[in-house]
């Protein structure tokens, strides 16, 4: 098995836990209410988490990694890393929708690239770190994870908040 598939493996494990946060926030009521729900002034909301995640993956994919068109770049400057989450909260559907197109661009991309080519220079981060591919695949690992991770911690404080708890 390749180091791409091993990748492409543990991608589709963190993608079932998002998407099982999503089923269960699913059978929620107040559904937009779920998804906009901010643990404190300032700060993300379930819904921003998610399409972060999404929306990041479609940069690596088509930016970072290649140069492709993106089909949620009017998306980016909202979800990109380091936006401020605003108040327009997506809805369940366009989460699914940009997680799914997200995921399918960076695939693509993914199976393009020459697996003998993991220790080059992939792209420069904003800090002008200069990473390679197999950094770049670190980073997507994580990064989905920590941002489930957020999304489900702002979900139980939610809960604990309208007095309910829903684990």
């Amino acid at each position: 098995m390749s180091l791409f598939n091993t990748y492409q493996q543990q991608f589709e494990f963190n993608r079932g836990r998002t998407l099982g946060l999503l089923d269960r926030i699913e059978q929620m009521p107040e559904l937009q209410a779920v998804l906009g729900w901010r643990p404190g002034p300032g700060r993300a909301h379930i819904g921003w988490q998610l399409m972060h995640i999404g929306v990041t993956e479609e940069i690596f994919a088509v930016e970072r990694l290649a140069t492709k068109e993106g089909r949620f770049q009017q998306l980016w400057d909202r979800f990109k890393g380091g936006s401020t989450p605003d108040d327009d909260v997506p809805t369940i559907a366009q989460i699914r929708d940009v997680l799914a197109a997200g995921r399918d661009a960076l695939l693509t991309t993914l199976s393009e690239v020459d697996e003998a080519k993991l220790d080059e220079i992939a792209w420069e981060a904003r800090d002008g770190r200069r990473l390679t591919l197999r950094a770049t695949l670190q980073i997507l690992n994580w990064h989905e994870a920590h941002h489930q991770g957020q999304a489900h911690i702002t979900l139980n404080l939610y809960d604990a908040a309208i007095g309910g708890y829903n684990e």
